[in-house]
């Protein structure tokens, strides 16, 4: 577990803490809404209060199960910042366009893509940790019945075991001998599927709704 997690759980009920993070990651949070805007970012910026405000928000929201605390900032960080972009989108449309003209489900439609595409965008981050790219999960996914039962036992498994999953997020490597062993699964289907497991369970841990929807078979079986 690392110092960084553990001092965000300590900040949420010691203020000194709080302060004392937030001034420290001042760097890693302009970073991130450089990144997240494509454009830099100042103090004096409304954006940035935007960010800092979302850092506060995810000191508070966080705990371990909740992964790596950074990354886990980082898609709130996002996330906010695309709230506030959209805010901001719609107050200069609402200035210049008559809102009966404009089409609600088209608006909606760009809506869901931008959220997709931001889903997409975050967890990318998240999976070059594992040195996995979203955009091999379509190759790496099994396609046999049998195989996906397998996988998906995987990663209902790892789903389930806290302990499991932080050694999953500290070595990042897929715990194929302790699987192997608790699900008698063999190590080549395991091995073979390495990238579409650790995705699968990132993206059903995390904040993804709209990738989660590709899992929802599994995500039902989360809930029994």
């Amino acid at each position: 577990m690392r110092e960084v997690d553990q001092k965000a759980v300590l900040a949420k009920s010691d203020e000194r803490i709080l302060e004392e993070m937030i001034r420290d990651c001042e760097s890693f949070i302009l970073r991130t809404a450089y990144r997240a805007t494509g454009t830099y970012v100042d103090k004096s910026d409304d954006r940035w209060s935007v960010s800092l405000s979302a850092f506060h928000e995810a000191i508070l929201s966080y705990d371990f199960d909740k992964g790596s605390f950074f990354p886990f900032a980082n898609t709130v960080i996002r996330r906010r910042l695309f709230d506030h972009r959209k805010q901001e989108q719609r107050h200069f449309g609402e200035t210049l366009l008559d809102p009966e003209a404009m089409s609600e489900q088209e608006d909606k439609a760009i809506e869901i893509v931008s959220d997709a595409a931001l889903e997409v965008e975050s967890i990318e981050q998240i999976l070059r940790h594992y040195n996995i790219s979203f955009f091999d999960l379509a190759e790496a996914s099994p396609k046999a019945i049998k195989t996906k039962e397998a996988c998906g036992k995987a990663i209902l498994f790892l789903l389930e075991q806290p302990l499991l999953l932080s050694e999953l997020w500290r070595t990042k490597t897929l715990p194929v001998k302790l699987l192997t062993k608790n699900l008698s699964l063999t190590p080549k289907i395991l091995e073979n599927h390495r990238k579409y497991i650790i995705a699968a369970v990132e993206i059903l841990h995390g904040e993804y709704p709209i990738l989660a929807d590709y899992f929802h078979h599994l995500k039902e079986g989360t809930k029994k």
